[in-house]
C-alpha cells in the first residue's frame, strides 16, 4: 500500500520549494533506496510541464569510490551533475544512503580532495540560487539507515520526517506558507542592525550582520525547514563557541568542538573525538576559517536530535554557524570548497542580543 505522505512530499517539493513551471529541466539526485520518492517526483515534475532527469547513484556508491579509485580519480567533477548545475533550471536532491557512516573510515586527506573536485558544483549551486536562476531543494527519504542513526524504528523515523516537513497535512503547502509570513515578522526586527552577541553555558560570541541581508527558510532550499540565516560580516567574528551537538561531514562525527574567533578567523581548535577531521577540513582553503552562515532554528517540530544536519540544523531553540562558503544573497563574500553546519543548543539560561536589544532568551524570540 502507497503511503499519502510520499506524495504530499513530492507536491511539496514541486510546488511549493522548486516551484516547477513549463519547459524547467530537473535534475532528481538520488540514491535507488528512494524510488518511491522517485516516483512521485517524476511523475509529479510531468504533470507540472516540466523535464525530469534522474541522477541516480547506488546506495553504496561513494563508499565503492573511496574504497576502489585512486587519487587521480577522485579529483574528477561529476560531469552530468555539472551539467544539471550550469544549465538546469532545477536541481532536487533526496539524501538516501543506506549506511549514513559509510565515510567514517575514510582518511580526512581523500575526503578533502574529492570536496575539491566537487567545489565547482557547489560554486554553480550558491551562484546561480542566489538569482533563483537555478531552484535548488533538498530533503530526506526515511532509511533503515538514517532511522539507526537517530535511534528509531523506521516506522518511527518515517513519522519524524513526514511531520517535520508536515507531509502529514492535507495541505502542507499552505503551512509552510504560514512559516513564511511567520519568520518575515522576526527578520523585519533584526534586519538593518549590526552586532550580534550570543551569551550562555556554551557560547560567548559577537558577530557583525551589518550590511547583510537574512533569508527566509521556509522551504524553499530545505525540506523540512525552519531557520532565519545569513552571512556574518567575515572578519567580524570574536570569541568562543562550544557545539552541544556533534558536527557531523561526510558521515564523520567529531564530537566536542570548540572554536575560538578572533577578527573572524578561527584561531583555536578542540574537538574530543575526531579531531584530525576537523583540522583537515579547517585547512581546506584560506575561507574554511571563516563563517559563511549564523542561523537560528525554529521547527519546533523537529523535537530530538538525529545525526542528520538537514534536520538538525532547524531544531527550535538552538543556533548554528557554518563554516566556509556563504550564500551570496546574504551579502556575504566567503568563499570555501567546505560548507560546515555545526549547532548549539540556546534553551537553557541564554540570550542573544541586537544592538543591545535582548531579542531571543532561552529558546524563543523575546517579540
Amino acid at each position: 500500500m502507497s503511503d499519502i505522505r510520499i506524495e504530499r512530499l513530492a507536491k511539496i517539493l514541486v510546488d511549493h520549494s522548486a516551484q516547477i513551471k513549463p519547459g524547467d529541466r530537473v535534475a532528481i539526485e538520488a540514491t535507488t533506496a528512494a524510488e518511491p520518492l522517485v516516483r512521485a517526483l517524476y511523475a509529479t515534475i510531468l504533470e507540472r510541464g516540466g523535464e525530469p532527469y534522474l541522477l541516480l547513484e547506488l546506495p553504496d556508491q561513494d563508499e565503492i569510490l573511496f574504497r576502489v579509485a585512486k587519487d587521480e580519480q577522485l579529483d574528477i567533477t561529476p560531469v552530468f551533475r555539472k551539467l544539471a548545475y550550469d544549465q538546469f533550471e532545477s536541481r532536487i536532491r533526496v539524501h538516501s544512503a543506506t549506511n549514513p557512516r559509510s565515510l567514517s573510515g575514510v582518511a580526512p586527506a581523500r575526503q578533502k580532495r574529492r570536496q575539491r573536485a566537487l567545489s565547482p558544483i557547489l560554486e554553480a549551486q550558491m551562484r546561480r540560487g542566489a538569482d533563483r536562476s537555478f531552484k535548488w531543494v533538498t530533503t530526506l527519504f526515511p532509511t533503515e539507515g538514517y532511522a539507526m542513526e537517530a535511534e528509531q524504528s523506521l516506522s518511527a523515523f518515517e513519522d519524524f520526517v513526514y511531520r517535520a516537513c508536515h507531509a502529514d497535512q492535507e495541505n502542507p503547502v499552505a503551512y509552510w506558507k504560514e512559516v513564511e509570513a511567520s519568520q518575515k515578522k522576526i527578520i523585519q526586527h533584526i534586519e538593518g542592525h549590526d552586532q550580534v552577541v550570543l551569551r550562555g553555558p556554551n557560547v560567548d560570541l559577537s558577530l557583525s550582520i551589518k550590511g547583510r541581508k537574512f533569508l527566509n527558510g521556509a522551504g524553499q532550499n530545505n525540506m523540512p525547514d525552519g531557520e532565519i540565516y545569513t552571512g556574518p560580516v567575515e572578519d567580524s567574528a570574536n570569541g568562543w563557541v562550544r557545539f552541544s551537538y556533534p558536527a557531523i561531514y561526510n558521515g564523520v562525527m567529531v564530537e566536542g568542538v570548540e572554536l575560538t574567533f578572533i577578527n573572524g578567523k578561527v584561531a583555536k581548535v578542540h574537538a574530543d573525538k575526531n579531531q584530525p577531521m576537523l583540522l583537515e577540513m579547517l585547512e581546506s582553503d584560506p575561507g574554511a576559517r571563516y563563517l559563511g552562515e549564523f542561523a537560528i532554528g525554529t521547527n519546533f517540530e523537529i523535537d530530538r536530535f538525529s545525526h542528520n544536519i538537514l534536520f538538525d540544523e532547524k531544531l527550535g531553540g538552538s543556533f548554528h554557524m557554518a563554516l566556509g562558503a556563504g550564500y551570496p544573497e546574504t551579502g556575504s563574500k566567503n568563499k570555501s570548497i567546505i560548507h560546515w553546519d555545526m549547532i548549539c543548543g540556546m534553551k537553557e539560561d541564554s540570550e542573544i542580543l541586537v544592538d543591545g536589544e535582548v531579542i531571543y532568551k532561552n529558546g524563543n524570540f523575546t517579540f
